[in-house]
């Protein structure tokens, strides 16, 4: 609703924009006439066609991203075309000449006693309309081109369109003396218009040129600027305060604890935590149709949170899977629901992706609005609730681990149901591969670190962190323990670090088995190759799923990385990762 309000608000000011000038002749050319009969369908035709052909637009959009790399070039053509006809009203005028010319046919047409005319003279207009419009239509329609339209969008335009369609109606309804008033703002709105022009042609050049990697990549990716994990971070749930001994990670909702052994199993009572809350606010629905706690009735239910860049997460699927495919002839439904924590966890293909990558075969809720996050209450990643075959709550659990206990609740609660013969069957014991393997015995140093601005910690280079712009880096002449630094040209944001030339490095001093870190391509989806060094050496025997033994390795998708795996346990290490190309983007370091 927040949203519709200023969408409606910026077209409200709209009045005040050079942008609308072209409007004003076919507007005040009714100004004589009767304005239910006349004005009235006019703007209720103008406000229709904006938002059509702008729908259609950001359709468009859409499309432009997906095509990717000739996408980005298409992209800069449209921008430096864009910033010419703001720059040079003379090209603007000759571009819109066949949409004024239809406007000024229908403003002479016989207007009879019908309002189909001025509703059609509306249409013109709002077709005249809809290739100038200013920033806030330029906002709506990058939006739609990176998340996809959608009828929201279309809801966004009408709003705006009805905004400015309000003003227009008071400049109707109040005569000319505001129109004169209007004139004079539009001179001055005449220089901001051509200085913004100017501005766009040198974003575009220095766009081409890749002289600025970091705010290209701010513009694109999927939903992966600050602004959208702005907005998770408003939609989704306070962060909770996790008790210390339930979690190994600091400064994040990602929980782990440890696999304590298995006691006998001995059924307990297991007391009624409510009912199975609504899975209707997911965005999508992979491997399965939409499912509902009244479809999955009869069954025993375990619901998942995660989030596929999630170490804590990714160790849990081995489990996940053992117990969905050896349970699954007894009754047991298990169900992801996938809430993103940073903003390209949003996008519905990175989420089919890392689906697919993991091998997961039952159904997963994309939650991207955090709905049923919230309808659940739920306050972290990984977390699992157990939801009995009368769709009663009756268990959960926060946090990797206690694997013994859980599938002896999913056993308690098939034998409810009727299948009492499952305990018999023992437990489950998985081997995860990769960055889906348990984590190590010994005691972990290291604690999960974001790059970030918003959070990050233990940044040792000269200067700290410089928000907002880029800036040369330099890794300090030692590091200590849980320590990091960045060298080379990088821009850094809220929630990720962007590489803004080759040659660029971060460096760490850490003391685990496992380094992660979570890494994204170049922002046009261009694999970046990366080497990685251990106190200066390849890491030979440790390097990590993701590398080889001299340390080479390559970025192709937004995700977790395991660069280091030591042989020798959690050994006191300097790791660094060189990037040879630029764009690359960095997120969030994990250990285990």
């Amino acid at each position: 609703m927040l949203v519709l309000i200023v969408a409606y608000l910026g077209g409200v000011l709209t009045i005040l924009s050079p942008c609308i000038l072209p409007v004003l002749p076919f507007v005040f050319a009714r100004a004589n006439r009767p304005f239910r009969s006349h004005g009235l369908p006019m703007l209720a035709g103008m406000a229709l066609a904006f938002a059509a052909v702008a729908t259609l637009a950001a359709v468009g959009g859409g499309w432009v991203v997906a095509l990717n790399e000739w996408g980005r070039y298409a992209a800069i053509a449209l921008l430096a075309l864009f910033g010419l006809t703001l720059l040079l009203p003379a090209l603007a005028d000759r571009l819109s000449r066949p949409l004024v010319a239809l406007g000024l046919r229908l403003a002479d047409a016989p207007t009879g006693g019908s309002v189909f005319s001025p509703l059609l003279l509306g249409v013109g207009t709002g077709l005249l309309w809809a290739p100038c419009a200013g920033p806030i239509l330029g906002l709506i329609l990058t939006g739609a081109a990176l998340n996809g339209a959608s009828a929201g969008t279309s809801l966004l335009l009408l709003a705006y369109a009805a905004g400015a369609c309000t003003s227009l109606a008071a400049a109707l309804l109040f005569g000319h003396r505001m129109f004169a008033r209007m004139k004079a703002s539009l001179r001055t709105g005449e220089w901001l218009r051509r200085a913004a022009g100017a501005a766009v042609l040198a974003g575009v050049g220095a766009i081409a040129l890749g002289l600025d990697t970091g705010l290209l990549s701010r513009l694109s990716g999927g939903g992966t600027t600050a602004l959208e994990q702005a907005l998770l971070d408003r939609l989704g749930p306070p962060k909770p305060a996790v008790p210390q001994s339930a979690r190994q990670d600091r400064g994040g909702l990602m929980l782990t604890s440890a696999e304590a052994p298995a006691p006998a199993f001995t059924p307990r009572p297991l007391r009624d935590q409510g009912p199975f809350p609504a899975l209707a606010g997911a965005t999508e629905w992979i491997n399965s149709p939409p499912l509902t706690p009244e479809a999955l009735r009869g069954k025993v239910v375990l619901v998942d949170f995660w989030t596929y860049s999630c170490i804590n997460c990714l160790r849990t699927l081995p489990y996940l899977r053992a117990w969905a495919e050896k349970y699954k002839d007894a009754g047991l439904v298990v169900v992801g629901v996938h809430t993103p924590e940073f903003a390209f966890e949003k996008r519905p293909a990175n989420v089919r992706r890392a689906v697919k990558d993991l091998g997961i075969g039952f159904p997963v809720a994309v939650d991207s609005d955090y709905a049923i996050w919230r309808a659940f209450g739920n306050q972290a990643w990984p977390a699992f609730y157990f939801v009995d075959a009368q769709g009663r709550i009756r268990h959960q659990l926060s946090g990797e681990g206690q694997y013994a206990k859980s599938e002896q609740v999913i056993q308690q609660l098939l034998a409810e149901a009727g299948q009492t013969r499952v305990a018999a069957a023992g437990l489950v014991a998985p081997q995860g591969l990769g960055t889906q393997a348990a984590p190590g015995a010994e005691p972990v140093r290291s604690g999960e670190t974001y790059i970030g601005q918003e959070r990050a910690e233990g940044f040792a280079s000269p200067g700290g962190l410089v928000a907002g712009r880029t800036h040369a880096y330099q890794v300090p002449a030692a590091l200590r323990l849980n320590q990091w630094a960045l060298a080379g040209d990088w821009a850094v944001d809220a929630e990720r670090a962007v590489l803004a030339r080759p040659g660029g490095r971060i460096a760490y001093r850490f003391q685990a088995r496992d380094l992660h870190l979570v890494l994204g391509p170049a922002a046009d989806g261009k694999p970046v190759r990366f080497r990685v060094r251990i106190d200066g050496q390849p890491p030979l025997a440790d390097h990590g799923f993701d590398t080889d033994a001299q340390g080479v390795g390559t970025v192709d998708a937004q995700r977790l990385y395991q660069l280091v795996r030591q042989q020798q346990g959690a050994r006191e290490r300097l790791f660094e990762i060189e990037f040879l190309g630029p764009g690359a983007q960095a997120y969030v370091f994990t250990f285990g």
